[in-house]
């Protein structure tokens, strides 16, 4: 079994779409392998995949490159993933099956507060980030690869990000508001959570404001 490093945090309709929308994904990940799945749901709202069949093994290591994985085992040094669950005056709390500290100090994204690092960056709620493990007593850290990821962010095109919806429902969202011109792509950072990324000339706080009323989602954009 593979525990995804993405929550399933809505509730009702949304939810039921939600895990239609993984179980698709997944099959889209293992396509070609001799497996079967069954796809389900945790009490703490991470998804879990259980495997079966001769591709077994190159399944679960698939789908935890692709989406990360939950684990109670992890070693000092090494790279996982957690969900951003809060932040406050000293930093990031990540859920990666258990809270996870990240100080201020090991954020390594600039000056300023946690939150406005937060809003800075586009960090949407439950958003998932690459973490590491703190060695020898050390604090966690940012992963160097989640830091390039972020910085580069900010040097690209201009961004909205979302959560708390689907990559298609965000996609639907964007053309019922006419402004299916004006981004390059819906880019997925994880299952309820999302990129859209706008063109050179497209004002990303506008995007935001006019697709707001019809997302029931925490909007943030990321102006280089």
């Amino acid at each position: 079994m593979v525990v995804l490093a993405t929550k399933v945090y809505v509730k009702g309709e949304s939810r039921r779409r939600a895990m239609d929308s993984l179980e698709s994904l997944v099959q889209n990940d293992l396509g070609g392998l001799d497996v079967e799945f069954t796809v389900g749901l945790r009490d703490d709202q991470f998804p879990s995949v259980t495997i079966t069949g001769e591709d077994a093994p190159v399944a679960r290591n698939l789908l935890k490159e692709e989406w990360g994985a939950i684990t109670p085992h992890r070693e000092s040094g090494e790279t996982y993933v957690g969900t951003l669950e809060s932040w406050d005056d000293d930093g990031f709390v990540l859920d990666a099956g258990e809270s996870i500290r990240i100080p201020t100090d090991g954020l390594g994204l600039g000056q300023g507060t946690p939150a406005q690092v937060r809003r800075r960056f586009g960090l949407v709620q439950h958003m998932p980030l690459r973490f590491i493990q703190g060695e020898n007593g050390e604090p966690n850290r940012l992963a160097d690869t989640e830091l390039d990821r972020l910085y580069e962010w900010t040097r690209g095109n201009s961004r909205v990000n979302a959560n708390s919806t689907t990559r298609a429902q965000i996609r639907a969202t964007v053309n019922r508001s006419g402004h299916a011109e004006d981004i390059v792509t819906v880019e997925r950072l994880g299952l309820l959570e999302g990129s859209i990324i706008c063109r050179e000339d497209t004002d990303a706080p506008g995007l935001l404001s006019d697709i707001g009323p019809y997302l029931e989602a925490e909007l943030l954009a990321v102006v280089p």
